[in-house]
């Protein structure tokens, strides 16, 4: 694969460590869509930013941090991994519109509304009734809006993301699903959802999880290319992306995080059933950041040209993060 193809990856979740990082460099990704928090407070959060301040400082070498859409072309041209940073819930600013603004400055790029259960803000795709956004969350979106702070409605349900896009002037993204068309996972989207991402000028980043997959983990290659091509011609090929959802070398503490939070005492199964209880077995062909050529060579198998394999490998997400995660300058306010 020619390293002249730009590679961002929408998201991954991993444990993280300098062989992850290496293994990202060595698979040709030139950044990544970092889950930095699920459940975790204000002060849970800061020690989350300190944890990732500490590995910028050891692995510096590696990896960098990306605070806006053009530190990627900074990165790649260091020839190091860009990092930046999203929440997977609302958690981070709990019931202070002003961290909002805070968080952004710190570095958190993307904020989910939701994490499959009702938040301050907006439903998530688990529950039973969708009531749309709240009216904080009207004020966090006008908010978010303004500071470049990108929303992300992967883990939301149906009507809170179509009112999301409705209510935010800028792109909306839903950077870790897969067509319901596809796979009738809860955490899949519908047709007029994704329709509605386009619209908006946001983004779908493929799942790779294989709870999102038809087939689960012997979903193949093939499959998930055509369903990429299906996509392309339902949202055109400028709204699409990766976002492989990788969660590697976690233990399963941290999967009963992601799914218990504080909120139950009872195991939350999640996506999976209670066959499902541990992580999945990886995909063949997308075992860690090193098989990203499998994809390129995929997409390629596929009939996709190399403009379209470069937007969909990472040139849109970087175009995402221009339109989406750039704050509005003072002046434009006052206009």
């Amino acid at each position: 694969m020619s390293k002249e193809m730009l590679i961002v990856d929408g998201l991954q979740y991993s444990n993280w460590s300098r062989e992850i990082f290496e293994q990202m460099r060595e698979g040709g990704v030139d950044a990544v869509h970092a889950t930095l928090v699920y459940h975790e407070n204000i002060r849970e959060t800061l020690t989350r930013l300190g944890e990732w301040n500490r590995r910028f400082e050891a692995h510096g070498d590696l990896i960098m941090p990306v605070k806006e859409a053009g530190d990627i072309e900074r990165a790649r041209q260091a020839c190091k991994v860009g990092i930046f940073l999203g929440a997977q819930n609302c958690s981070p600013i709990e019931d202070d519109i002003d961290m909002v603004a805070v968080m952004r400055d710190l570095g958190l790029l993307i904020m989910q509304l939701t994490y499959n259960n009702q938040s301050l803000l907006a439903c998530g795709c688990y529950e039973a009734e969708d009531s749309g956004i709240t009216r904080f969350g009207r004020q966090v979106i006008r908010e978010m809006n303004r500071v470049g702070m990108v929303i992300d409605m992967s883990h939301s349900a149906e009507r809170s993301t179509l009112e999301a896009i409705e209510l935010s002037e800028r792109p909306v993204i839903i950077s870790h699903a897969n067509p319901s068309s596809f796979h009738a996972a809860k955490r899949n989207k519908s047709d007029r959802v994704l329709e509605a991402i386009a619209e908006s000028g946001g983004l779908l980043g493929f799942s790779a999880y294989p709870f999102h997959l038809k087939n689960g983990p012997d979903c193949s290659l093939e499959d998930y290319c055509d369903m990429i091509a299906r996509t392309a011609d339902l949202m055109g090929i400028e709204h699409i992306g990766i976002g492989t959802d990788l969660c590697q070398a976690q233990p399963t503490s941290v999967l009963e995080w992601m799914r218990n939070g504080r909120w139950s005492k009872e195991m939350d199964y999640g996506e999976g059933s209670k066959g499902n209880a541990g992580w999945p077995r990886p995909l063949a062909w997308l075992r860690d950041s090193r098989d990203f050529p499998n994809l390129v060579a995929g997409l390629r198998q596929r009939g996709f040209d190399e403009a379209s394999i470069a937007r969909i490998m990472g040139q849109n997400w970087v175009e995402l993060l221009e339109r989406a995660a750039t704050p509005t300058r003072a002046e434009e306010t006052a206009a």
